[in-house]
């Protein structure tokens, strides 16, 4: 099965640093090149760090100021038309709201997912009735066609998984997350079961954080590490109720992946993990 589509978000991305390495490597401020465009400084610096899309004009401007050859122009010129394309989620509007479009984009792109989820099921893994439930406590004022279209945004995410080229998913999630019942024992049975098949896949881990760790480096939140290849550097991404934060700077990165490194070594192994959700589904059925 293939990915719904490519990342015109990763593509930014590229671009953006780019442009920010052609103008550094002549040693040229920002102000100095948006005062030769007549641009406002803010607008290059929003295109230098893929907060904007960048008009395959505007890029044609920057690159004569650098004075880049043909053969980089026109490869440049191609990414930025290519990074203004949309991507699928941009098909179903409001379900994907502008703050989540960076991280659908960097997900469909990655060749890596390390996550902890320390509340709820991974939304890559969640059932859709799972999902409803999910949307219906936390989007209170919700028309149930809105909580539909959310429900088939994440379902489409999930053919990542399986997709030709699917990254490699290492997964941590707290104990909490398998022995909170959500929407009862019949949606949560068949949540845990659901669990259960994707840990058969060949490039899925999903290990269980067990409460007799105790304390541990990620109490204060849930976080994704995003690796791409072969040279994007890779992203963390943290979700609030009202946002999301990209965390990209080196020492930033690293701090999130030593985390991370340090749960999986903590949690229960793939094995025993799967052992102890099947008893948690069983109990269920008591």
């Amino acid at each position: 099965m293939a990915r719904p589509t490519g990342s015109p978000t990763v593509r930014r991305r590229q671009l953006a640093a780019e442009l920010r390495r052609l103008r550094e490597d002549r040693n040229l401020g920002i102000e100095q090149v948006a005062e030769q465009l007549d641009w406002h400084p803010t607008k290059l610096s929003r295109f230098e760090t893929a907060r904007r899309a960048i008009q395959p004009s505007d890029a044609r401007a920057l690159l004569g100021i650098y004075e880049v050859g043909p053969a980089e122009r026109d490869a440049l010129l191609t990414l930025a038309r290519e990074a203004r394309q949309r991507g699928w989620w941009h098909s179903y509007g409001p379900a994907v709201p502008e703050w989540f479009e960076v991280y659908v984009g960097l997900e469909s792109a990655a060749s890596s997912l390390q996550i902890y989820e320390g509340e709820f099921v991974p939304g890559l893994l969640q059932t859709a009735d799972y999902i409803r439930e999910v949307h219906r406590a936390s989007l209170l004022h919700a028309s149930s066609e809105d909580i539909e279209q959310r429900v088939a945004v994440r379902l489409t995410r999930q053919k990542l998984l399986t997709s030709e080229g699917a990254p490699n998913v290492s997964m941590v999630m707290n104990e909490a997350v398998i022995r909170r019942v959500v929407g009862g024992s019949e949606v949560m049975r068949a949540q845990l079961q659901r669990l259960l098949d994707v840990a058969d896949l060949r490039n899925v881990t999903l290990q269980v954080l067990p409460f007799a760790v105790g304390a541990h480096p990620a109490m204060d939140g849930a976080f994704h590490v995003l690796g791409f290849e072969p040279t994007d550097p890779r992203v963390v991404y943290i979700e609030y109720h009202t946002g999301t934060l990209y965390l990209e700077k080196q020492h930033e990165v690293d701090r999130y992946t030593v985390m991370f490194d340090h749960l999986r070594e903590s949690a229960l192994s793939a094995d025993e993990s799967s052992t102890l959700i099947r008893q948690v589904a069983r109990d269920l059925q008591a």
